[in-house]
């Protein structure tokens, strides 16, 4: 399934392609993969990281100063750092969860694997991820790349995502269901 033409129409997409592209082009589409994942469980556990991406009383000087030492204490690949860089420039750091989507989205397709975004209650440890990829495999007859999201408003089970298909699982939604069934 081809994404880019739709992933370049958000502001985010098009920072995505101009870091696939450059990623394409030193053979470091893995490295930045890497790279992001690492970005990405890193704001999910830090909220003073969310506050850095979310602030608009940083300057641009002060964002791009805390960003980047963010960048190197977790060591991320140059290519990343440097979107980081610009984004933190042009006061869109509030986009990285967007562009690491569609960064993810762009390698998949490269790939040739199908991206599915799961939300759970509470991370998802490396064998429950694996569980989940040979389970989402046998659905779609693919591989499947999982990006993982936490929301703890779910309470338990998984929402899982692929295209255009929802798989909604998650305790919130059966009670939910259960609430509406006995109203009516």
């Amino acid at each position: 399934m081809d994404h880019s033409s739709g992933i370049r129409a958000s502001l985010a997409g098009r920072y995505a392609t101009a870091l696939f592209a450059l990623a394409k082009e030193n053979n470091s589409i893995d490295a930045v993969q890497s790279s992001l994942g690492t970005l990405n469980e890193a704001m999910a556990e830090s909220d003073d990281l969310r506050a850095l991406t979310t602030s608009p009383v940083l300057t641009r000087d002060d964002a791009g100063k805390a960003i980047a030492a963010t960048a190197k204490t977790l060591g991320l690949d140059k290519l990343s750092t440097n979107v980081l860089g610009v984004l933190a420039a042009n006061r869109r750091l509030d986009q990285i969860p967007a562009v690491i989507r569609a960064f993810s989205t762009l390698a998949s397709d490269h790939r040739g694997e199908i991206t599915a975004e799961v939300t759970s209650a509470h991370p998802l440890d490396d064998k429950q991820i694996d569980a989940l990829k040979a389970q989402l495999k046998k659905r779609v007859g693919s591989d499947v790349s999982v990006t993982t999201t936490v929301d703890s408003s779910i309470l338990g089970g998984l929402v899982v995502k692929i295209g255009s298909q929802m798989i909604d699982s998650s305790i919130k939604t059966r009670l939910n269901t259960l609430s509406q069934a006995m109203k009516g």
